[in-house]
């Protein structure tokens, strides 16, 4: 998964400096889609952040250096970063997976069909959410994009679903609430905890 990413570098420069290239593929610059609209391509660019607006649907939304945020009620087929955070509103939805290599990944009270990948990304299954696929951290592949710091912290929150293993290949800090559900846990302990704010 991690090597499908890095592909967006590549992928990224070739579509958006092609002729071809419209409002919502770049280089360098940001990338908005406004509230409402539906958007049939990609959205991309290599240096700068994504935006997808409330109620706004997209296909695959990626960057390689910069941040992507799906509004309220927003839909993608996929979220793809390499060096971002990756944040997804209240009722947003992403029928594939979320991945980045570097950054966040935040959700609050939104779905993901396909699954969350990482590599050095803490990740907040906010309140509510529901993630299916389950979450995986990879190692480090050693690649010109991976850089391995302090432990991602991962946290769980109250009433999410995470459907599917949770698989570590690196040290991780794993809190899970005690009104979460998640499937079976491998390369971590989970720390329970209650109320609504995981442990520092």
């Amino acid at each position: 998964m991690i090597a499908r990413v890095l592909l967006i570098a590549v992928l990224g420069v070739a579509c958006a400096s092609s002729a071809a290239a419209s409002e919502y593929s770049k280089v360098n610059g940001s990338v908005q889609v406004g509230a409402g609209r539906q958007v049939t391509d990609d959205v991309s660019t290599v240096n700068g952040s994504v935006t997808i607006g409330e109620g706004a649907s997209v296909e695959e939304a990626s960057t390689v250096n910069g941040s992507i945020t799906l509004g309220p009620r927003a839909t993608a087929k996929e979220m793809n970063a390499v060096n971002g955070r990756l944040t997804l509103d209240e009722s947003s939805s992403v029928s594939g997976a979320v991945s980045n290599v570097n950054g966040d990944i935040q959700l609050a009270a939104a779905h993901i069909g396909g699954g969350i990948h990482t590599n050095n990304g803490d990740v907040n299954v906010g309140a509510n959410s529901h993630v299916e696929g389950g979450i995986t951290v990879e190692k480090s592949s050693g690649g010109w994009f991976s850089w391995q710091g302090s432990p991602p912290r991962i946290v769980i929150g109250p009433g999410a679903v995470v459907d599917g293993p949770l698989r570590f290949e690196r040290d991780v800090k794993l809190y899970v609430s005690d009104r979460a559900k998640i499937g079976a846990v491998t390369g971590a302990t989970p720390v329970t905890y209650s109320g609504d704010t995981a442990p520092k």
